[in-house]
């Protein structure tokens, strides 16, 4: 009897010595988590995840992100097959898969448009002073006929040229002109005067204001004829009569000589000065004259 309680014990005493035993070579958690970590940056397929593990009496719990599924069922491999574990937790998740940025196409700026070319305004037509226009009158005036202050109606004979123009003022221009002083010859003495000057010109459908030397003619005497002007010998106008192509003064001349400034009319049996309609007279312009540019 005795010898068989002793047998029992030391069975009793072997199976607590292995017991103990048996957990004395239990590996530490920090180790296991350590080793699965280690494992897991050396495997290929999991050395790109951000896992973090931890282990708790034998269990592994494995938290983080891994770039592919095979790659979170890699690691989960990995701490299954560690010694000394419990369980796995495999709270990791798949990280997502960012979408390629599309390329980017750089585009070369267009250069800036050519600045416009601005055209120089165009220059107005001056007709400078000193011009001569000669015009053509349409009715007839006379020292004894006309009135100082009555208007009178002529059209430009010639064309005039400036700023380049051929026929900056084409023939055929109509003009206002008056008569600045109308004096009739006594049939004994005193002298009979006829003055006259421009005061207006329509130049392509626009009317112009205009200044002129007065064309001044004065007869005095029994029949003696002078010419003058205003201004005094040749800047004075010039004026012509007789070139109305026949009818009453056709036969009028040149009646002074080139020293005066001015031609003298024609003067009747009753000693007055007359221009027959269509006689031609010749006056400068005393100050200059501006146009339009072309094509306005």
């Amino acid at each position: 009897m005795r010898v068989q309680k002793i047998s029992i014990s030391i069975a009793l005493l072997t199976a607590l010595l292995s017991v103990s035993i048996g957990c004395n070579k239990r590996v530490s958690d920090d180790a296991i988590a350590k080793d699965v970590q280690t494992k897991a940056a050396a495997d290929p397929d999991t050395k790109d995840s951000e896992v973090s593990v931890t282990a708790n009496e034998g269990k592994v719990t494995l938290r983080g992100k891994v770039k592919t599924p095979t790659a979170q069922r890699k690691i989960e491999q990995i701490a299954r097959e560690e010694p000394g574990i419990t369980a796995v937790d495999n709270q990791t998740s798949i990280e997502p898969v960012a979408a390629p940025e599309p390329e980017q196409t750089v585009q070369t700026p267009m250069p800036p448009p050519p600045a416009p070319v601005e055209k120089p305004a165009p220059q107005p037509i001056v007709v400078p002073a000193g011009t001569t226009l000669i015009v053509k009158v349409e009715q007839a005036l006379g020292s004894k006929t006309s009135q100082t202050g009555q208007t009178f109606h002529a059209a430009l004979a010639r064309q005039v040229s400036a700023g380049g123009r051929v026929a900056a003022i084409p023939a055929g221009a109509k003009v206002l002109g008056t008569v600045v002083n109308a004096k009739a010859k006594g049939k004994i003495k005193g002298e009979g005067k006829l003055t006259l000057a421009l005061l207006r010109i329509t130049v392509r459908g626009k009317t112009y204001s205009i200044h002129t030397e007065d064309l001044e003619n004065t007869i005095k005497g029994k029949g003696k004829r002078t010419a003058v002007t205003t201004g005094g010998g040749a800047a004075g106008g010039a004026l012509i009569g007789g070139i109305a192509g026949g009818g009453k003064g056709a036969g009028i001349g040149v009646l002074v000589g080139a020293g005066a400034g001015l031609i003298g009319g024609a003067a009747t049996g009753n000693q007055q000065i007359e221009i027959p309609a269509g006689s031609a007279l010749s006056f400068h312009l005393s100050a200059p004259l501006r146009l339009p540019p072309p094509g306005e």
